[in-house]
């Protein structure tokens, strides 16, 4: 399985749009080039498991080196294990939703396909990549489009919640550029496998992950520089809010555990209690800053900095089930915000607004998009039979296997969270599609075939995991063993 393919798919597929005419072309070749995406994630996952049947264990499979920068030992390293390819299936699938619910995108419509493929191509990239440099690199291909998508075809406040947001991002950036100088001119090398094999100084692992980390972490909306993630949702249009929650902010998360984490084992441990605190601010304030808010996309927004408030707690607790709930958690909370975001585009681009005051009774006329937005809010709610529930349970699992009372506090703290939110996921649903119907919405139309594709693609992602967690925990297992193996050896070693 030559992985990068899965790079130049993406860019052949943008390249082809700017030569499209019209938007029909425009939308079949973004159709298209994502439907194959979606095909070759599930070929590759398919390629994985006959791998590992096969008695393979190497800790990444179909490993490609190539010399990038002589110069600087910059090499094209690319390989997967499961937690890789886990990402690489959200991707895929928030990517083909995504184009599926921009199909009546008329604004430049050339523009705006190229904008979110290139998206993806750098997403691709970033979860593949095995030397520092050529991660780095996609990080940044992946930062760029999202300035341009909401600046461009965003709503309200535009132009500041694409600044602010452009501007936070390469704040993080640049944090993640200092933490990886910091470990190369340690080690003298890129190489994650080779790195992850020498043993840092404590002292530069103290100096440097806080820079790796925070730098990550502000792409996961990690407490208190969160702030770009409300105004950037609530401005973007409907794919890219789809893009900055489903994909994007999990970048950071993996960046947490791939190259923080697994690289600076030492200093995870012993910054984990600032981790687990910034966690639980994280998770208690975006639960009630969410009680707060009217418009539907706030909602979702805020309660993304609480969900993924659950990844960073995962990571900083460092059991090997809370490792293993934090990427549930990526995964799940990607499915359901995209569904999320995806049913309030919907719901706007028919009622003209996102206020929940204002809506009310759309059950009676769009029965579909009513149901998809029930669904969405019940995953969030953690409900038993969807993916929510199964991360959520996993993370707290996991967090309470840790035995120090302040971490347990923590964790409590965290569960607690989980009635707010069901507070206001079923004061929103219950105000928006149930109750008393406005006269103007009586004329209302329900989803189109391309509006039911798309959110049907995300809600079997949802339920399987929800049903079936049996199935994504044997993937991701072996990468998160071989992650927590490494950092409890080095513990141990002390």
């Amino acid at each position: 399985m030559n992985l990068s393919l899965l790079i130049l798919l993406p860019l052949i597929t943008a390249v082809i749009i700017l030569f499209c005419n019209g938007l029909k072309q425009v939308r079949a070749v973004a159709l298209t080039g994502s439907l194959l995406q979606l095909l070759m994630a599930c070929f590759l996952l398919s390629e994985y498991w006959k791998e590992r049947a096969a008695g393979n264990k190497a800790p990444m499979l179909f490993e490609s080196d190539y010399t990038w920068f002589a110069s600087l030992g910059v090499h094209y390293h690319i390989g997967v294990d499961g937690i890789s390819i886990a990402m690489m299936l959200l991707t895929a699938s928030v990517v083909v939703a995504g184009i599926l619910v921009s199909w009546a995108m008329d604004k430049l419509s050339k523009e705006f396909f190229f904008l979110l493929i290139l998206l993806s191509m750098g997403a691709y990239g970033f979860f593949i990549s095995l030397d520092l440099f050529t991660l780095f690199f996609f990080l940044e291909v992946a930062v760029i489009p999202k300035f341009l998508l909401i600046g461009i075809w965003g709503s309200g406040k535009k132009e500041y919640s694409a600044m602010k947001l452009a501007l936070m991002l390469m704040a993080g950036s640049a944090l993640v550029f200092v933490g990886l100088a910091g470990i190369y001119n340690t080690t003298h090398t890129f190489d994650i496998m080779q790195i992850s094999q020498m043993h840092i100084p404590i002292e530069t692992q103290k100096f440097f992950f806080p820079f790796a980390f925070l730098g990550f972490g502000i792409f996961a909306a990690l407490f208190p520089f969160h702030t770009w993630v409300p105004d950037g949702h609530a401005s973007a249009p409907t794919a890219a809010s789809m893009f900055l929650a489903g994909i994007s902010m999990k970048l950071g998360g993996y960046g947490c555990l791939r190259v923080a984490t697994f690289l600076m084992p030492d200093a995870a441990h012993a910054y984990s209690w600032i981790i687990i605190l910034l966690a639980t601010i994280a998770i208690i304030y975006g639960a009630f800053a969410t009680m707060m808010q009217n418009d539907l996309k706030y909602i979702n927004a805020y309660s993304s900095v609480s969900h993924c408030g659950f990844v960073i707690l995962g990571i900083g607790m460092l059991t090997p089930t809370s490792v293993n709930g934090a990427v549930l958690q990526m995964v799940s909370h990607g499915l359901m915000t995209a569904l999320f975001f995806a049913a309030i585009g919907m719901i706007y681009s028919r009622t003209h607004t996102r206020m929940v005051a204002q809506l009310g009774g759309l059950l009676k006329v769009m029965p579909f998009i009513s149901t998809v937005f029930v669904i969405a809010g019940l995953c969030s709610l953690g409900l038993p039979g969807f993916s929510g529930f199964v991360a959520e349970m996993t993370v707290f699992m996991g967090a309470w296997q840790n035995p120090d009372g302040w971490y347990r506090l923590a964790t409590i703290l965290a569960c607690a969270s989980i009635v707010v939110t069901a507070v206001y996921i079923l004061r929103a649903a219950g105000k928006t599609v149930m109750g008393p119907m406005s006269d103007t919405y009586a004329a209302l139309t329900d989803a189109t075939w391309n509006e039911k594709l798309a959110a049907g693609i995300l809600i079997v992602g949802i339920v399987l995991m929800g049903i079936a967690p049996f199935l994504i925990n044997q993937l991701i297992t072996p990468g998160t063993d071989n992650i927590m193996q490494h950092v409890g050896n080095v513990i141990t070693q002390k």
